[in-house]
Parts: C-alpha cells; sequence; structure tokens
C-alpha cells in the first residue's frame, strides 16, 4: 500500500513507517513544518520517500494519513485530489487533547463520515465531540528497546520538549513543587530556557538524541511524566519499556497507561515526591517496579499490535 503522512511527530512517525508499506513523506526547501520529510535524528527505513509538492501532484496513493488541520487543504493544494470519499482514502490522527471550554470540544471533522478519527487513548474519544465521525482508537506502539535501567544516580528524570512554553500543559510548575523535595532532570527540545527560570532543586537540563537520551534517562532511579493535559506521551512509554518505574501525575490517560506495579499515578505532587524518596532509600523497590513497567508497555504498547491494528484500519478505508 502507499501511504501519504506528513511528518508531524518524529516519535510516533517512526513506529508507524515500520509496517509493510511504501510511505511518501511531504518535504521543502528549509524542512519547516509543513515538510520535515525524513527523519534526521531517528532511524527510519528504506520505503519511506521525500517527495516535494511538485512531484505530488504526480504520485499515486492508495491513502492518506492527516494529522493537521490545514493538511485537508494542503493535500488538496498540492495533489490537485480531495481527501476522503470523493478523493483518495484517508483518516484523521487526533495526536491531542482539545482546548479551550469544555462546550466547545467538537471535533472539526465532527460533521464528516468520510474521514475516521483515529484516536490514540480511549481519553481522547472520550473527551473530544466527535460528532458523526467514524471513531477508532489505536493506542500507541514503540520498538523494543531493550532493558537498560542502571538507576545509580539520585534523581528523577522527564522528558519534555519546550517547557517553557508549554509550562501549564507540561506541569512544569508541578515539577518544580517536586523538584524542592527531590532532584529532577529534564531532557527535551528547548530545556535551555529553563536555566534562566528555575535552577534550584533541578539537576540538570539539555537537549539530546533519542539514542543519547535514552542513554541518560536509565541513569535516573525514576521516570517523572507531570503533564496535566497531554494524549499519552511516547517518552512515557518509552521509559517503560527501558525499565523506569514511573511517577505520573493522574490526568487524561496515565491511570490507564501506568500500572500499579509500575509506580504511582496521583493528583498530588506532593505524593508522587514522597514516593520518589521512598525509592531514594530502598533501591530494589524501583527496579522492581521498573520490571513491572517494562511488562506491562511490551504487552499494551508493543509495535506488532501498533502495526496490526494500522494495517486492519487502512485496509477497511481502502476497501
Amino acid at each position: 500500500m502507499r501511504i501519504l503522512c506528513w511528518h508531524v511527530h518524529a516519535a510516533w512517525m517512526t513506529s508507524f513507517v515500520q509496517g509493510a508499506h511504501e510511505y511518501y513523506v511531504p518535504v521543502l526547501p528549509d524542512r519547516g513544518a509543513d515538510g520535515k520529510g525524513r527523519a534526521q535524528t531517528y532511524e527510519w527505513p528504506d520505503t519511506v520517500t521525500e517527495l516535494g509538492p511538485e512531484q505530488l501532484r504526480d504520485a499515486e496513493f492508495d491513502a492518506v494519513v492527516l494529522q493537521r488541520p490545514h493538511e485537508l487543504e494542503l493535500f488538496a493544494r498540492w495533489t490537485g485530489r480531495a481527501p476522503g470519499r470523493r478523493g483518495v482514502p484517508a483518516v484523521y490522527v487526533e495526536h491531542n487533547t482539545p482546548r479551550g471550554d469544555v462546550d466547545d470540544w467538537q471535533h472539526w471533522l465532527a460533521a464528516r463520515t468520510d474521514i475516521p478519527i483515529v484516536h490514540v487513548t480511549e481519553y481522547n474519544r472520550m473527551i473530544w465531540d466527535n460528532g458523526i465521525a467514524p471513531t477508532v482508537v489505536i493506542e500507541h506502539g514503540v520498538p523494543d528497546y531493550g532493558y537498560h535501567y542502571q538507576g545509580y544516580l539520585d534523581s528523577l528524570v522527564a522528558a519534555i520538549n519546550e517547557p517553557v512554553r508549554r509550562r501549564r500543559v507540561a506541569g512544569l510548575d508541578l515539577l518544580e513543587r517536586i523538584a524542592t523535595q527531590v532532584p529532577v532532570s529534564v531532557y527535551g527540545m528547548g530545556t535551555d530556557q529553563l536555566l534562566s527560570r528555575i535552577t534550584d532543586g533541578l539537576d540538570e537540563v539539555g537537549d539530546f538524541s533519542q539514542d543519547y537520551l535514552h542513554e541518560r534517562m536509565v541513569e535516573h532511579f525514576g521516570y517523572l511524566h507531570p503533564y496535566r493535559w497531554t494524549s499519552n506521551g511516547l517518552a512515557l512509554i518509552e521509559a517503560m519499556t527501558l525499565g523506569l518505574p514511573v511517577l505520573a501525575i493522574g490526568a487524561t490517560a496515565a491511570y490507564e497507561t501506568v500500572p500499579a506495579a509500575a509506580g504511582l499515578v496521583s493528583a498530588s505532587p506532593d505524593r508522587l515526591a514522597d514516593m520518589a524518596a521512598r525509592w531514594r532509600m530502598e533501591p530494589e523497590e524501583p527496579r522492581e517496579r521498573g520490571r513491572a513497567a517494562r511488562e506491562h508497555a511490551l504487552r499494551h504498547f508493543g509495535l506488532p499490535r501498533f502495526l496490526t491494528e494500522w494495517d486492519a484500519l487502512l485496509k477497511e478505508v481502502c476497501a
């Protein structure tokens, strides 16, 4: 099957392109948001091909996977075809939780029946007003990165991209509160901005590639997921596959993602900090919980399940 999909979220896309299809990703000279092309810091298979807008008009696709509202217009303009029943079979992946007032949480495809909305969590499907649009849930899938937990650093680790811009969404204020009681390291794109904002209680900050991020994460005794309003963090699931125990703010899909054996999910930052303090004194407990986290992640978020569910959906849409 020939599938067109914009490179929006590198980690999600890395899993998606592992399937048995041909994948085409739009590319622009500046590799901006609408034309990133192939990933530069992730390993993608040779089945992923870059195409510029002028090449897209003559290319043939069996399906298009949309991820942002403006991609419907972009696809029509660049290919000369419409996404959906009157053109190229399409699905829309909703990566995000809704914003604004709860009464305004109607999805922009809610009035259409020809483009299924693919939610990445059951929470997302429940919280969005999907109207008459068909919906399906395909939860994240990640490769098995292997068990690498070490836990010798006396600090938690959190992975947050652009934490200052996404302050309340990412739970940066909650992280700050926990960091006054337990050291926390923060990694991700744009974390250098933290240096001018908060220093007390934070162990270190920095921007790293995925491979190096994984190498650093496993040195810490636990993973902190402080997000208030996110669908489900791929970094959280990756941390679990690596064997890290989890402390997560009890919001959105966290309760379904992290079982009790793998750590603690709570709406109270203080309870999370107390658990972290206990783990610092009893290092065997986080190690055991990390093994449980890995087992759960492989069972529920394994790549084979993810790809099988996507294959079934694409086959149905293209039938």
